[in-house]
């Protein structure tokens, strides 16, 4: 695992911006590098306000927008286009707004599709999509993700991996449905902690008072299955992006006064 590095920001707003700064730099690096981009992205207030500053910068011009990939770590199943939907929320956000190629946004699949009530199989398909984009020369059955975003809840849970359930406590499928989330709604789709692992970043996101003890206890040793956040880590590098309110708990030691 690679040791998390912090940056803290005042507040959420500037938080956001310089994330989005941050995501546009490494995109266009890996489309330079490799001709392409895959990013997994995030729902929530903060991968939301992450995507809404990314359509207001100046520089989003720079990314080759039909050059990447985007999939999700995780959804809310329910209907296709509510408005609870991570996809839905990701398109008003952003996606709309950008000249994406439709075949490489992967979103995940929506109650009312072809699996129906069955989260399983909707699991499943969603693990067969990320297998067919999974070469050679990546890790395992899912592709290597130059981004993978994730908010972190107040309980410390990260995708729709929650503190104790069976999800979090996964080490072979990479994607798998959930039952009883304690956070509506209660069924959804997520990926599991091998495949965030697969990523070469993983980016973790969080803002506001209500999240400073989640990111305490994720940052102080805990362990995954309690606090999920904590077994969140990428291949080359992981990221803890917040802001100082999200931050207060934590001992100074463990960020540099000049990332405040």
């Amino acid at each position: 695992m690679t040791t998390p590095q912090l940056v803290v920001h005042r507040d959420k707003e500037l938080m956001a911006q310089a994330a989005a700064a941050r995501l546009i730099t490494k995109v266009v690096d890996a489309q330079a590098s490799r001709g392409s981009a895959s990013v997994v992205l995030t729902g929530g207030r903060n991968g939301n306000g992450l995507l809404a500053a990314l359509a207001a910068a100046p520089a989003r011009d720079a990314v080759d927008w039909s050059r990447i990939d985007l999939w999700w770590g995780d959804e809310r199943y329910l209907p296709e286009g509510d408005p609870e939907r991570n996809y839905t929320q990701a398109r008003e956000a952003l996606l709309d707004a950008v000249p994406l190629d439709p075949k490489r946004v992967h979103p995940m699949p929506a109650s009312d599709g072809p699996h129906g009530a069955g989260v399983e199989a909707a699991a499943e398909a969603y693990a067969a999509e990320l297998a067919r984009a999974a070469g050679p020369e990546n890790h395992g059955s899912v592709p290597t993700f130059d981004v993978l975003m994730l908010g972190v809840g107040p309980d410390t849970h990260v995708a729709s991996l929650f503190p104790e359930l069976p999800a979090v406590r996964e080490t072979e499928r990479t994607v798998v449905g959930v039952h009883g989330a304690p956070k509506p709604p209660p069924t959804r789709v997520t990926l599991t902690l091998p495949a965030i692992r697969s990523a070469r970043e993983v980016w973790l996101l969080a803002a506001g008072e209500d999240k400073a003890q989640a990111v305490a206890i994720a940052l102080s040793g805990a362990g995954e299955i309690q606090a999920p956040a904590a077994g969140a880590y990428g291949r080359s590098r992981t990221l803890w992006l917040l802001d100082a309110a999200a931050a207060a708990q934590l001992p100074r030691s463990l960020y540099p006064p000049a990332s405040a």
